[in-house]
This record gives structure tokens, C-alpha cells and sequence, in this order.
């Protein structure tokens, strides 16, 4: 961030790394404790799903091609909330900085964003939209994150003495 001394800004990456870091370890035990369906193949099989009030689209597709890894929870909204959390501890009360991304792949496209919540709520909806998570696994993941993240913040973010 602008304004700030290298060592707070390397220091601030490092917290957001270790937040991620311990987002991932604990979104794929849980991942591989629940073992949930993703929806394509939720979809796929809605005939024998156990519910008589859905019925079988063989044919659906999503946006993106499904992870090869159990659904829930959603491991892009926890490392997004998780790098949240870490944000907003370093930036308190004060204002936010403009966030922004930008995708070699998407030929120069650049996301912004003014809050921190809506660069959380943005990567759970695209994962919906995408057609690879559900709306509980987004949110499971988020709150997931941003414990995990304030977990981080609350031990390597301390003053240095």
C-alpha cells in the first residue's frame, strides 16, 4: 500500500500469506471430511438425489470447468475472506484504498473495488455463477475465512517492540 514503509508492507503480506496458508489447510479437511457433491453432478443426478421434486438434467454444464475436489466449503471465498480480515485489521477504522486485480487471461480486465466486504461477496457470488459452489458453501467458507484471517491478524499483526 502506498505510503507505508517496506517493512510494513512486507510484513502485512506476510500475515496475509499466513492467513491463507492456514485457510487452505483447514477448507480441504473439511473438503475431504464432508465429501459433498458439486453441482454439476448434483444436477446431473437430480433423479436419485432422494428428493421427488427434482429431476435429472443431463445436460447441464457449468461456466468453468468443475475442481476435481469435493464442494464444501468454498475455498476461494475462504482465502478471500481470510486476505479480508487481514486488510481490515491493518486498516482499522481509517479508509479503505482502492482494491483492485487485474487478469493476464481476461485480456487486461481490472477489477476494483472501494470495501473489502464487497471484494468478499463478489468472489462467493462468481463462484456461484460460475456453477461449482452452492450459496451455504460460500457463506460457510467466507465466515471460515474471515475467523481465520482475524485469528492471523490478532497474533502476527501486534505492534513490534
Amino acid at each position: 500500500m502506498a505510503g507505508r514503509e517496506v517493512t510494513q508492507n512486507a510484513r502485512l503480506l506476510a500475515v496475509a500469506s499466513q492467513g491463507m496458508d492456514d485457510a487452505l489447510i483447514a477448507v480441504f479437511d473439511a473438503k475431504y471430511h464432508y465429501e459433498f457433491w458439486r453441482p454439476v453432478t448434483a444436477i446431473r443426478n437430480g433423479d436419485i438425489d432422494g428428493n421427488d421434486a427434482t429431476e435429472r438434467d443431463a445436460s447441464w454444464v457449468p461456466f468453468i470447468d468443475t475442481p476435481m475436489h469435493p464442494e464444501y466449503p468454498c475455498a476461494h471465498c475462504i482465502n478471500s475472506a481470510a486476505i479480508g480480515a487481514v486488510l481490515q485489521a491493518e486498516i482499522g477504522a481509517g479508509p479503505t484504498p482502492t482494491l483492485s486485480t487485474a487478469s493476464p487471461a481476461a485480456a487486461g480486465m481490472v477489477r476494483t473495488w472501494t470495501r473489502i466486504e464487497d471484494f468478499v461477496q463478489e468472489v462467493a457470488n462468481g463462484r456461484i455463477y460460475d456453477g461449482v459452489h452452492y450459496r451455504t458453501s460460500t457463506e460457510v467458507g467466507s465466515a471460515m475465512g474471515r475467523r481465520i484471517g482475524e485469528l492471523a491478524a490478532m497474533k502476527y499483526l501486534r505492534p513490534v517492540k
